[in-house]
């Protein structure tokens, strides 16, 4: 079966994810581009077999990522995608399908069909549902230099403590670190 990786490449070193309208998202946009970083991303993307993520997510990414170029918009237009939402009738970015119902029971026929990862993004809610159930195999986060203080974590509502084992980090020259970490089973 094919492993689910939740990336979530904004998140505080006190652990909080960073998005729009929050305190620290001005400061992430004005992080300086690294390739080593961009490279770092670019080559997460291209080892998914498919892109998974939750409506709002999804239609934040189909606003840019059709008429946007370059490396990563390459790997997300190319790679075929899985929308969860209760609410969407109609996808409008080439290769999504829309799964609705139960969240396990649809990863688990996306785990049963095809090759490569089954990489998913945040949205916070999306991501924190993934980890509450724990669907996640393995976490790839983009710790950014600065501390949020509040705001929605990543880790919030878990049921009990989620043992996990540090596969690999890099720090980047923009001060941003890359942990992937794997559910210990």
């Amino acid at each position: 079966m094919r492993p689910v990786v939740l990336q979530v490449t904004e998140l505080s070193i006190d652990g909080i994810v960073v998005g729009e309208g929050s305190d620290l998202f001005d400061f992430c946009r004005a992080i300086p581009d690294d390739p080593a970083h961009e490279a770092w991303l670019t080559g997460s993307l291209e080892r998914a077999g498919v892109h998974i993520m939750g409506r709002a997510t999804y239609e934040e990414m189909a606003q840019y990522f059709p008429a946007a170029a370059g490396g990563i918009a390459d790997a997300m237009n190319r790679v075929p995608k899985a929308v969860f939402s209760g609410t969407l009738r109609a996808a409008r970015w080439a290769g999504t399908t829309i799964v609705s119902g139960d969240l396990a029971a649809g990863l688990d026929a996306l785990r049963e069909q095809g090759t490569g990862e089954i990489l998913a993004h945040g949205g916070i809610r999306f991501a924190q549902s993934l980890a509450r159930l724990d669907l996640v195999d393995e976490y790839r986060l983009g710790i950014v230099p600065g501390a949020a203080g509040a705001g929605p974590s990543l880790f919030a509502d878990l049921p009990g403590p989620r043992p996990l084992e540090l596969v690999s980090s890099t720090a980047f020259a923009n001060g941003i670190v890359a942990l992937t970490y794997r559910r210990q089973r």
